[in-house]
């Protein structure tokens, strides 16, 4: 009898304790009423420290307006906690979408900023970045002023199951974080500005080295960029004034040989196309041949103008880092990179003609 009243009395306890655990798990948890949920975030130089601007929708059922916050300070981690002070709901940062940096803070590092990110651990590090061409403050007041979805607009325009295009990069910030600690490997980073008659439009990819941007390549170089990393290329190419064609799929291998500091790497890219359209009689071989010397040409100059820059954003020191011994990857990009030789040597397969009647 005694025993069953000790069992009794331990499972009202355990009864009673597992009612606080949740009801103090509750208490810690905020309605979605009552917490902001930013989509986009802007950062630029102010001063001697920074200005962040945060794109916030309206939670309310039925609305689909945002509004925009900004606040000024010395480090990031300070404007949040201003922002939160100052405002009526909790800042949750971690359904952030989309991070914007000023083109002239890129210039001079995102070291710190995308340091201070990730180590607060705030914001995801799957969150995409990208580069405003332009100020800061007409670049929100648009997205604030044409949004129709709740702010989602500009994460659409770089979300591959929306109205992402293989000619945008697309980084985020864990990608940029590994470039700053990586002797072999360099990021792009999308360039945006306010469109004409667009919320968005892109104007190219800032290459990023050692956290500072050091140049810019075109959209064209960007699909070219997608296309070497392994990113679908599903993209538009004119061939001369012959076709216009659509890459459906590439296929990549590499292979790199070192003898002292010089490095070459052999890189064999077959592409999958379809004909989109023709320009009068030439044939389907004239097409192939004139696409493969195009695309090769490109890639040379696309290489040129980064080892000009001493930037790895293709990872060409990835596929020669078994021929380097491992002290002297540090002088990758400054001894080995700028006299690195390309081979390229591209393949392209045409495996549908559609209804066009085309010459073999």
């Amino acid at each position: 009898m005694i025993a069953k009243n000790h069992v009794a009395t331990f499972l009202h306890m355990l009864l009673i304790a597992g009612i606080l655990l949740v009801t103090y798990g509750c208490a810690n948890n905020k309605d979605i009423n009552h917490r902001a949920l930013p989509i986009v975030m802007g950062l630029e130089k102010s001063g001697g420290g920074y200005k962040v601007y945060l794109l916030i929708p309206n939670m309310n059922q039925g609305t689909s307006d945002v509004r925009v916050v900004a606040d000024a300070g010395q480090t990031i981690n300070e404007i949040w906690d201003q922002i939160s002070t100052n405002m009526e709901t909790q800042v949750d940062l971690l359904h952030l979408k989309v991070i914007v940096f000023d083109r002239s803070l890129a210039e001079q590092g995102l070291k710190d900023s995308i340091s201070s990110i990730m180590r607060a651990r705030d914001i995801s590090s799957k969150t995409i970045v990208a580069i405003s061409e332009e100020k800061l403050g007409p670049l929100f007041e648009r997205l604030q002023s044409s949004s129709a979805k709740s702010g989602m607009e500009i994460y659409n325009f770089f979300e591959k199951n929306a109205g992402w295009t293989p000619d945008v990069a697309q980084t985020r910030i864990w990608q940029v974080f590994r470039s700053l600690h990586s002797y072999t490997q360099d990021v792009a980073i999308s360039i945006i500005k306010t469109g004409k008659t667009t919320t968005i439009a892109s104007t190219g990819s800032a290459i990023i080295k050692n956290g500072k941007m050091v140049g810019k390549i075109s959209t064209d170089e960007t699909l070219l960029f997608n296309a070497y990393n392994g990113f679908s290329a599903q993209g538009r190419i004119e061939v001369m004034d012959h076709a216009t064609v659509r890459i459906l799929g590439q296929t990549l291998s590499h292979s790199c040989s070192a003898e002292g500091n010089r490095t070459a790497l052999n890189s064999n890219i077959k592409l999958n196309v379809v004909i989109m359209e023709t320009k009068g009689n030439a044939s389907v071989e004239v097409i192939k041949q004139e696409l493969e010397a195009l695309l090769a040409s490109r890639y040379q100059r696309l290489f040129r103008k980064l080892q000009s820059k001493e930037a790895d954003i293709l990872g060409l020191g990835q596929f020669c880092r078994r021929q380097i011994p491992r002290e002297r990857l540090v002088h990758w990009r400054t001894d080995y990179y700028p006299k690195m030789k390309l081979n390229t040597h591209l393949q392209a397969v045409i495996q549908n003609e559609g209804l066009l009647k085309t010459k073999k």
